[in-house]
């Protein structure tokens, strides 16, 4: 499971009273305590743009205690989902998200000074507009516990076009009134921001999977990368110096080598050699190559991109590897098949899907369904930039605060982003074990 442990100091970086940990979800859904998590965001980011930093290294989020009122609104509660233009019934199914007629009855939430343009595939076909239609609850329970009156957020359609997002997008940034963008999701539209210069364009988070980022263009959701270097730092942690990187020929081969060499070096560990290998090959010359050119590797990390990783596992094996000497590492997009019998003895970081931290609770009763990483995500952007409205003001999306080097923690867990666009996530690790995930420690290591 995974839990949320914040701490936000009582001086005169953040006014509010130190913060008792929270582990886990609460028992029973008190409201009015639920939102104070929520509101933590804010005291987060006032921190990040002031320069100050909690004992734990981070700027913490979404604890119970660490209560600040959004500016200008000292002592105010947050007011409740009814009172903040969202329906908290009729809206969503009994066992699912908000349908897409309800979405595109509700566009805009908020009356605050601060524009927001959020890009969701709401009407798209199947899981992609499902997913959006998750995201769209997720920003609607942020709105309620903290954003309303700070923000003005406009959801647009994207209906799961790549080419309609990308249009959608390059007006946003290029319209002078959104202060940031949140999306899109669709990957292709994502590339084509990353690659358009300007500097004084507004933030864009795009929630697209397997984004690297790219200046101002900022990766929210957990890469490959992200995960192959978070378990390679976890394993380096433990003593393991010298590694093996099989990553997919292609063009996302390059930022999961450099994001694992880099993790790797924070502990003196080495990346030996990288070997791309192709989905054609069986597996079976990556491993011998592995073998003619690095002795006796104390680790092998394996990257599968969109394909299957079993032929590279099965040679692996027949090798003897994992063994008593040679540790496996996967990573999340393993997970995106069906737990093979391969797997097991590898590690895998990854975020517990089955746990989103402090805001499970309230949103399962309010919105009737249980939210996964997509509301998650949502929330924390939502959450995020309300956090920036409050400290800052409209103007205060700016580097200096989104790439805070201590990092915020949210219903995701602990995240940072780079300068590059970038994300760094610290996340649960997991042995396979029995075809199960098995929890070997709550975080991986540190930034």
């Amino acid at each position: 499971m995974m839990t949320i442990q914040a701490r936000v100091e009582a001086d005169a970086c953040a006014s509010a009273q130190p913060a008792a940990s929270l582990a886990g979800r609460t028992p029973a859904p008190d409201l009015r305590r639920e939102r104070r998590r929520a509101l933590a965001f804010v005291l987060a980011v006032a921190a990040a743009a002031s320069g100050c930093q909690s004992k734990s290294g981070a700027s913490d989020v979404l604890d119970p205690k660490a209560i600040a009122a959004p500016a200008g609104q000292a002592g105010a509660a947050v007011a409740p989902a009814q009172q903040a233009g969202v329906e908290t019934s009729g809206s969503a199914t009994s066992a699912g998200p908000t349908s897409a007629a309800a979405a595109k009855a509700q566009l805009t939430l908020g009356t605050g000074p601060t524009k927001v343009t959020m890009l969701l595939p709401l009407s798209a076909p199947g899981s992609t507009g499902e997913n959006g239609r998750k995201m769209y609850d997720g920003a609607r329970l942020a709105m309620a516990d903290l954003g309303d009156k700070l923000l003005t957020l406009t959801i647009q359609d994207t209906r799961g076009d790549s080419g309609y997002a990308k249009d959608l997008a390059v007006k946003a940034i290029t319209s002078g009134t959104a202060k940031a963008v949140i999306g899109p999701s669709e990957l292709a539209a994502a590339q084509h921001l990353a690659k358009l210069s300007g500097s004084k364009r507004p933030p864009v988070l795009a929630l697209a999977d397997n984004f690297a980022g790219g200046a101002g263009v900022y990766s929210v959701r957990l890469s490959e990368a992200d995960s192959a270097a978070a378990g390679a730092a976890a394993i380096a942690g433990k003593g393991a110096r010298k590694f093996v990187l099989m990553v997919p020929a292609g063009v996302d081969s390059s930022a999961v080598e450099s994001r694992v060499a880099n993790a790797l070096s924070i502990y003196g560990a080495t990346l030996a050699v990288t070997l791309p290998y192709s989905p054609t090959d069986g597996g079976a010359k990556v491993v011998s190559d592995m073998g003619s050119l690095v002795e006796a590797p104390d680790a092998v990390v394996v990257a599968c991109g969109d394909g299957s990783p079993t032929a590279v596992l099965a040679a692996l094996k027949a090798k003897g590897i994992p063994g008593k000497t040679v540790t496996l590492i996967g990573t999340d997009r393993w997970l995106e098949r069906p737990m093979d019998p391969l797997y097991e003895g590898a590690y895998i970081a990854t975020l517990d899907q089955s746990e989103t931290g402090p805001i499970a609770d309230r949103f399962k009763a309010t919105y009737n369904y249980q939210p996964d990483v997509n509301v998650a995500y949502a929330y924390d952007m939502v959450a995020l930039s309300a956090g920036i409205a409050s400290s800052a003001g409209p103007d205060g999306f700016n580097k200096q605060v989104l790439e805070n080097t201590t990092g915020f923690r949210g219903s995701t867990g602990l995240f940072r982003f780079r300068s590059d666009g970038s994300s760094q996530r610290s996340m649960p690790f997991f042995k396979v074990e029995k075809g199960q995930l098995k929890l070997v420690e709550k975080q991986t290591a540190g930034f």
